[in-house]
């Protein structure tokens, strides 16, 4: 078995200057020293001149220092056979002098202060340590995603738009650095496929949408959301093919519920289905590019939407948990209260509802009826369903009255019926309409959705106004697409 000491330093670091001629003066006996520097060429061979040094070499791409990762230099090793077994870093001379004895190296450390603190290794610099775990994760197989090369002349943002990985909007640069960033905030292996993604079943590793995470300008601690979202958006039973490809103007709309979604700061308060919030953004830009990136789904060729919507460049909220009179969505859904879930909804654009009048529950749940008859459009039953986001003023009116979720639900449905000689072809002057054979009319109407169990109740908004948004889902049955929840949890 084969010892030796190993020593990192650096050149401007006071308590390196101090060890290193004893060091040096060893290692020039033929001691089993080693010792690199982590600075530049210029800067170890000013320094050796300086205390007339002859035995230092360098650390070439810091590939010794990154591998032992001390926190402080000088760091003196004992390896045996290039393995650690002790290490001191900064100034001690008690330890050192036992560390010498251990590798049988004679050093001459009784002119040594007794202790002094190290400086900072060049691997805790952030310009330094970014790349150097981006080079790492490369050699190791933790990202393989093929490297674009940007010409010299080249603007990056535009040089990624002219080779179509933007939604339209300028996209963050996906560095290596940045990319092993974002992946610092998930336990899941980088390689690991998250799911299948329509239109072209392309497998999107955990890299692939970190990658997409970063350009849609999403910060690292809300990767564990977007993977979670991903997860769900390609259940079977959300039919994610079929929201790219209608002519509908669906696109994904997310809403992330527990208590994950503070602590990433996402916005469920005033303004939270707008701008102002990175997290919400770039969580669903996030997904979005992924879809785009990943899956295919390019406008014109694959996403067939005549019109298209806002929301298909990223809609994403978090619900308020605070003050709220019901349990919340993911609750609703079969989570722990404890737990954050992502839902994912194949949604049109919002549409407000505003009722600054209605003092009880009875008038407003007839407001919202009213609103939801005209959803899609008002001669139309079962095409969309409808997701309710109730703010504190409107949910303060139901949770006054003691209404649960379920009865507002029930008082919705009931009110949003039309009697069915208004919903067929040509009533009202209209030609759009109902087949007369597709309804059933027992004297009460002809509810919107086939039963108060596909709406869906969100609480979120600020404390000001008494704007409800209610937002149809795509064809929210068993031919269409169905709302999926996932964990967030299980992707941190």
């Amino acid at each position: 078995m084969s010892r030796e000491l190993l020593a990192l330093v650096k050149h401007d670091c006071p308590t390196c200057e101090l060890l290193l001629p004893v060091l040096d003066a060893a290692a020039c006996d033929g001691a089993a020293v080693r010792i690199l520097s982590q600075s530049s060429r210029e800067e170890t061979d000013a320094q050796a001149a300086r205390l007339g040094l002859q035995c230092v070499t360098l650390d070439a791409e810091l590939e010794l220092s990154a591998r032992h990762d001390p926190d402080a230099v000088p760091a003196l090793l004992l390896l045996e056979d290039g393995r650690e077994l002790d290490r001191v870093e900064g100034l001690d001379r008690e330890r050192i002098a036992a560390l010498a004895r251990a590798a049988g190296v004679p050093l001459e450390v009784g002119a040594l202060p007794e202790r002094r603190p190290g400086c900072a290794s060049r691997t805790r610099d952030p310009e330094v340590l970014a790349p150097l775990r981006a080079r790492q994760a490369r050699e190791q197989g933790r990202i393989r995603s093929r490297v674009i090369r940007i010409g010299a002349l080249e603007d990056p943002f535009e040089a990624l738009d002219r080779r179509g990985f933007t939604d339209g909007l300028p996209v963050i640069p996906p560095t290596a650095e940045r990319v092993v960033a974002m992946l610092d905030h998930t336990r899941r292996d980088p390689q690991e496929v998250v799911a299948v993604v329509p239109p072209y079943l392309y497998a999107a590793t955990v890299e692939k949408v970190a990658i997409n995470a970063v350009m849609a300008g999403c910060p690292p601690r809300a990767l564990p959301i977007v993977l979670a979202a991903l997860d769900a958006a390609c259940e079977p039973s959300f039919s994610l093919h079929g929201v790219i490809a209608t002519t509908n103007p669906v696109a994904p709309l997310l809403v992330v519920s527990g208590p994950l979604a503070a602590e990433v700061g996402m916005n469920a308060e005033g303004n939270c289905l707008g701008q102002g919030n990175r997290v919400n953004l770039g969580i669903g830009r996030a997904l979005q590019l992924t879809v785009r990136n990943v899956g295919g789904a390019l406008p014109g060729l694959d996403d067939r939407a005549t019109l298209g919507q806002m929301g298909k460049l990223a809609a994403c909220f978090a619900e308020r948990l605070d003050g709220s009179p019901w349990e919340s969505l993911s609750v609703e859904r079969g989570l722990a209260e404890h737990e954050t879930g992502v839902t994912v909804f194949a949604a049109e654009g919002p549409r407000v509802v505003p009722d600054a009048v209605s003092r009880t529950p009875e008038s407003l749940a007839a407001s919202f009826g009213m609103a939801l008859d005209a959803l899609y459009h008002p001669k139309l039953r079962d095409a969309f369903a409808p997701i309710f986001v109730i703010p504190p003023s409107c949910g303060a009116v139901f949770g006054r009255a003691g209404w649960d979720k379920s009865r507002v639900k029930r008082e919705i449905f009931e009110r949003s019926k039309r009697p069915a000689a208004e919903l067929v072809h040509g009533a009202r002057g209209c030609e759009q309409g109902m087949d007369p054979t597709a309804l059933s009319d027992d004297g009460s109407g002809v509810p919107k959705v086939p039963s108060p169990d596909v709406i869906q109740i969100v609480y979120a908004g600020g404390d000001a106004g008494s704007m409800a948004m209610l937002v149809g889902a795509f064809a929210a049955n068993e031919r269409g697409s169905l709302p999926a929840t996932r964990r967030v949890e299980d992707w941190q």
